[in-house]
């Protein structure tokens, strides 16, 4: 097992102080008026981006709309002292809020509203994922967010975890040796191929990002029950991620780090006990992610490639190191219920800093998952990034 020295006990004890006092929410000193946009039976209010509010420091929601009367009825109930509209922009006209929350899933909507919100005049945005449908959409919310001064925080909620400046340190310490590649696979559910790539791995390529850089090329293949999908085979996917075809998806990114990154997923060939995660594969161990799970990270020690008779096991990885417990108290609720990423969304704009996760990542994250199609319609040629193709390229 993986022993600590005084070095790192220092290491873990810095960060802990800085990741406290990011949880407590401080510094943010004002108060910020929060507006709600959810649209039930059309993606609602994603996970939980109505009710994250309620455990942010420092945040006051002042108003909510939804387009469904009868959802705007029972969201009121929860925040009994905001105003309820049906029409999203008579909210952003009438109350004029500080912060604003885009919880529906339903992609289809996120450009639209992302827009109207910059003009209005909001001063951050957190935002559910997927950030958007496409590279243009995306380029038009960071030009409109850029000239503005918006905040925009995506609700890949796992990015805010503070494990993950912990785990990066022991990558560069050579915990597991010499990093050879990350392995992505999707929750691979009914929804395994293009839509678990949308839907969900977006979650597990803006992790790798963070981990290895910007991506430089992509090479994918995408198939429908064995086949290569064909243009005559796209869909209108759900959610509104608009076109998509295949129920297998393998792709494979070229990343700024020199590593590669590889993703994959089939259609029902997951496990809801295992899977939708990423693992970082060294000469001399494998480092775990598990998505929305706690402990988000775990380590293997030894090679992965030299099989041995001795057991081994799954350390867990926490804030205070390998094999150490979880000193920061209630992370998984700060985690899940999106609290962390409020907190540093409000942070970001008294700092004047980009969120965690911003939209520059989000962007990125949705120009790889574009870049998979992309490949895939050049019979899997490989596709420098950042991407000429702006647009879904399922759309002829």
């Amino acid at each position: 097992m993986w022993k600590s020295n005084r070095r790192d006990f220092i290491l873990s004890s810095t960060m802990i102080g800085t990741m406290l006092l990011e949880v407590s929410g401080a510094p943010v000193e004002e108060r910020y008026r929060v507006g709600i946009i959810g649209h039930t039976g059309r993606g609602d209010y994603g996970h939980g981006l109505h009710t994250m509010w309620t455990g942010v420091d420092n945040a006051k929601v002042v108003s909510v709309a939804d387009a469904d009367p009868n959802g705007l009825n029972k969201t009121q109930k929860i925040f009994k002292h905001a105003r309820g509209f049906t029409d999203f922009r008579e909210l952003l006209t009438a109350t004029k809020p500080d912060v604003l929350s885009i919880g529906m899933r339903h992609v289809d909507q996120h450009h639209e509203v992302a827009l109207k919100a910059i003009e209005a005049g909001v001063r951050g945005i957190y935002i559910e994922k997927p950030f958007c449908r496409s590279s243009q959409e995306a380029d038009d919310i960071l030009s409109a967010a850029s000239a503005r001064n918006v905040k925009i925080a995506v609700a890949h909620r796992n990015r805010y975890h503070p494990v993950l400046p912990v785990v990066k340190q022991l990558i560069v310490d050579g915990v597991i040796g010499r990093v050879l590649e990350y392995r992505m696979r999707g929750k691979e559910d009914t929804r395994g191929g293009m839509l678990d790539l949308w839907v969900l791995g977006g979650h597990l390529v803006n992790l790798v990002n963070y981990f290895a850089g910007s991506p430089k090329s992509c090479s994918a293949i995408v198939l429908i029950s064995g086949r290569p999908a064909t243009r005559l085979d796209p869909i209108q996917g759900a959610e509104g991620v608009g076109l998509i075809a295949g129920n297998e998806v393998h792709a494979r990114f070229e990343m700024e780090d020199g590593i590669t990154a590889y993703f994959d997923s089939i259609a029902n060939a997951g496990n809801a006990a295992a899977g939708f995660g990423v693992q970082i594969i060294g000469t001399e161990g494998i480092i775990d992610l598990r998505i929305d799970r706690e402990p988000l990270a775990h380590v293997l020690h030894g090679s992965p490639f030299h099989p041995v008779n001795k057991t081994k096991s799954w350390i867990p990885i926490s804030t205070a190191g390998i094999g150490r417990p979880e000193p920061i108290p209630k992370l998984e609720e700060q985690i899940s219920k999106h609290i962390l990423g409020g907190n540093d969304l409000l942070n970001a704009i008294e700092e004047n800093r980009e969120p965690l996760c911003n939209a520059k990542e989000a962007a990125t994250t949705i120009e790889m998952l574009t870049a998979v199609s992309v490949s895939h319609l050049e019979n899997g040629a490989r596709i420098a990034l950042p991407l000429q193709v702006r647009t879904n390229p399922w759309i002829q």
